[in-house]
C-alpha cells in the first residue's frame, strides 16, 4: 500500500500543474481568502456592527502575511494577492469605523433615518387622509341618494292620502 501511494505523489509530483494545485501554497491561501470575501461583504453592512480593534489586527495580520507572502521561497503570490484584498477591504472597514465614530457619521446616519421616516409619516398620512376622504365622498353620495329616494317615497305617500 504504501509504495502504491508513493507511486502516484510521484506521479501527481512529476507535473507542475498538479505539483502546485496539491501543495500548501495554493491551498494556504485559497482557505484564507474567506476571510477577505467575508471582509467586503462586510463593507455593506451598517459600520455601527464593525470591531475597531479587530479590524486593527487584521490589518496588522494581513500587512505582515503579505512581507511574507514575498519573502518564502518561491514566492506565493496567491497568498499575497489573498493580504492585499484583505488589507484593502479591512482598510476601508476602519475608515467606516473611524467616520461612523469620530467624524460624525453616526448622527448623519441618524438624521437620515429620521428624515426617512419623516417622509414614510407624511406618505402614510396623506394615504390616510385621502381614504378619509374618499369615504366621506362615498357617504355623503349614499346619503344623498338614500335622501332623494326617501322625498321621493314621502311624496308618493303623500299624493295618495290627498287623493
Amino acid at each position: 500500500m504504501a509504495a502504491a501511494i508513493k507511486a502516484l505523489n510521484a506521479r501527481i509530483r512529476a507535473n507542475p500543474v498538479s505539483d502546485y494545485f496539491c501543495s500548501t501554497h495554493f491551498w494556504g491561501p485559497a482557505s484564507n481568502f474567506g476571510i477577505p470575501i467575508a471582509a467586503v461583504m462586510d463593507t455593506q453592512k451598517d459600520p455601527d456592527i464593525i470591531s475597531g480593534p479587530m479590524t486593527l489586527a487584521l490589518i496588522g495580520y494581513s500587512g505582515t502575511f503579505m512581507r511574507y507572502a514575498m519573502a518564502v521561497t518561491p514566492r506565493n503570490y496567491l497568498l499575497f494577492g489573498c493580504h492585499i484584498v484583505n488589507f484593502g477591504a479591512q482598510t476601508t472597514q476602519a475608515y467606516r469605523y473611524v467616520n461612523y465614530h469620530y467624524l460624525g457619521g453616526q448622527q448623519a446616519a441618524l438624521q437620515a433615518r429620521a428624515k426617512d421616516g419623516l417622509a414614510q409619516a407624511e406618505g402614510s398620512l396623506n394615504s390616510t387622509a385621502s381614504s378619509a376622504e374618499r369615504m366621506a365622498m362615498d357617504a355623503k353620495a349614499k346619503v344623498e341618494s338614500g335622501a332623494k329616494d326617501l322625498a321621493a317615497q314621502a311624496k308618493a305617500q303623500v299624493d295618495k292620502v290627498t287623493r
